[in-house]
């Protein structure tokens, strides 16, 4: 498909406000390999395949197994997700398809598991995530050429 807009150039200081979220995100201490599996199934669900390919080489550059990224979408029957990742798969989708809402049985989950700061670092990585995922899917972003390691 051939991309309808490159929003970099098009509006470059909304596309730094971006970057500077997605700086925050990286330094903010939760794990690399657990915030490329949620922004990964963030990308899933909303079908945006330039950050499903994004994603999925960042969470391979570091460390993250073939085998868990290709039943990522079928998580919940899979045994070699920890309890941990299980809530922050969980709080993603219900992040992500918010208009379903996010019952307060969620919330209490996820809290054994995260602390205050932990909890609203990784909503953050999933607003960068599906901000991302809603400029790259309507404009046809580029899809396949990303390496990790290259801004």
């Amino acid at each position: 498909m051939l991309q309808r807009i490159d929003y970099r150039k098009a509006a470059p200081d909304g596309f730094a406000a971006m970057r500077a979220l997605e700086s925050y995100v990286r330094r903010c201490g939760l794990p690399t390999r657990l915030i490329e599996l949620v922004k990964t199934r963030a990308s899933q669900i909303n079908g945006c395949a330039h950050c499903l390919d994004m994603h999925s080489k960042d969470a391979r550059a570091a460390g993250e197994t073939e085998q868990r990224l290709y039943v990522l979408q079928a998580w919940r029957e899979a045994p070699f997700y920890d309890e941990r990742e299980r809530a922050a798969l969980e709080w993603t989708e219900a992040v992500t398809c918010i208009a379903e809402g996010v019952p307060d049985e969620l919330y209490e989950r996820v809290r054994r598991h995260f602390s205050e700061k932990e909890l609203v670092d990784l909503t953050l990585a999933l607003i960068a995530i599906n901000g991302w995922n809603r400029l790259a899917v309507p404009f046809r972003a580029p899809v396949g050429d990303y390496q990790p390691g290259r801004s």
